[in-house]
């Protein structure tokens, strides 16, 4: 029988628990939340270790609507994309064009990382022709820790005074 009912199969509704875990896992004002949207296993893995020993509370998206869905829903602190994420080509990478076309201030929450085979890691033009924060190439993935922590701090910094002003202008208004 290719139905299976929920109810009457413990590895079907482990699974559909799983999903809805994942799906429901809401993010406390304490928590330092992440996106990962890699296709590639090995380079997921890594990053999910390497951003929990971090401190971050980790989301993953396995398809570009899933991935829009969470980004829309929580402020991310970091967010970190394959340039193959779900595609043959970047071109074809949905997730990055979105990102790339959103506009600044719905992204500007989060630090943006773009891992890919081509990228000098932390070229700035390669950065800035991508419409992210840092790139990243895969073969550096070892220095993961300390390229996110680069890539945040480098954030914070750049955008410091913009969020103080804005924090003034939300208590000044509110």
């Amino acid at each position: 029988e290719s139905f299976c009912p929920v109810w009457k199969n413990h590895c079907c509704a482990t699974r559909v628990e799983n999903q809805m875990n994942d799906t429901f896992d809401f993010v406390g004002s304490e928590d330092k939340p992440a996106l990962i949207a890699f296709s590639t296993p090995e380079w997921l893995e890594t990053a999910k270790v390497t951003l929990q020993e971090l401190g971050y509370k980790v989301h993953t998206a396995a398809t570009h609507s899933d991935f829009l869905m969470r980004f829309s829903q929580a402020r991310y602190h970091v967010v970190l994309v394959e340039e193959l994420f779900g595609a043959n080509t970047p071109e074809e990478n949905v997730t990055l064009k979105a990102l790339q076309d959103m506009p600044v201030g719905q992204r500007r929450h989060a630090a943006v990382l773009l891992i890919g085979n081509a990228f000098q890691t932390f070229a700035p033009m390669e950065a800035f022709k991508n419409s992210v924060h840092a790139v990243i190439n895969s073969s550096e993935l070892f220095l993961l820790k300390q390229l996110v922590e680069k890539a945040v701090a480098d954030n914070n910094l750049f955008l410091h005074s913009y969020r103080e002003v804005q924090r003034s202008e939300e208590r000044r208004v509110g």
